[in-house]
């Protein structure tokens, strides 16, 4: 058992420190998208989870509106409430425990929770890399935006290209499967297609709804 909390403690603490080191490049990109500091470091205590901090910063600095940042960012995010189902019965949490664990149900802790057999180390796996992920996030995000924010012209750096460098980072993995591929073309072709007639910002949240719709469809064939 003691052998088994260390192993976990080992593998949360690593994924912490990757995702601090990770945070430190959103707290730069944010910065350089226009946000300050406080806006920055408030989407990595509220919103918390990566993909969806990313895709909102991405939008605004491509220089579409907060709401279709914003919009974009649900989307992304509704995957964590498909989480939440399975991590629901998991966990056993009640009352104020159960806000605290939404907020830490992402891609990581759900891993980390769902591949113990044992529940006791599958509940204190999912805490353990929740706070060290919470933690190190916040932390890498304050850092990177500090010092950034401390430049007088962070774009010279480039960072102006840094969104859509991440969302290429975040999507590469995913790509090697042909589904996976041909709905990244189609995604794509559909973005251009509407780039001229909609505002910076819609397009991917078109893509988005379109992607969505297409997962519930096959899903229900």
């Amino acid at each position: 058992m003691i052998h088994a909390r260390r192993a976990i403690v080992r593998d949360a603490l690593g994924i912490g420190i990757a995702s601090g080191a990770y945070a430190l490049s959103f707290g730069a990109i944010s910065t350089a998208a226009g946000l300050s500091v406080l806006q920055t470091c408030a989407l990595s205590l509220l919103m918390f989870t990566g993909a969806s901090q990313f895709a909102m910063v991405g939008v605004i600095g491509a220089g579409g509106s907060v709401w279709a940042g914003a919009a974009t960012a649900a989307l992304l995010g509704t995957r964590n409430a498909l989480y939440g189902v399975r991590l629901s019965s998991l966990l056993g949490v009640r009352g104020l425990r159960r806000v605290g664990a939404a907020q830490f149900v992402i891609d990581e802790t759900t891993a980390m929770a769902i591949a113990r057999d044992d529940v006791m180390d599958s509940r204190f796996a999912f805490w353990s890399t929740g706070f060290a992920l919470f933690a190190l996030w916040n932390l890498g995000t304050l850092i990177g935006a500090l010092a950034t924010h401390a430049l007088s012209n962070p774009r010279v750096l480039g960072l102006d290209a840094a969104p859509p460098a991440a969302f290429l980072a975040l999507l590469a993995p995913r790509l090697r499967a042909r589904e996976p591929f041909a709905i990244a073309i189609a995604a794509a072709v559909a973005a251009l297609i509407c780039l001229p007639f909609v505002p910076a910002g819609i397009p991917l949240l078109i893509v988005a709804i379109l992607i969505g719709l297409y997962g519930v469809l096959r899903s229900g064939a």
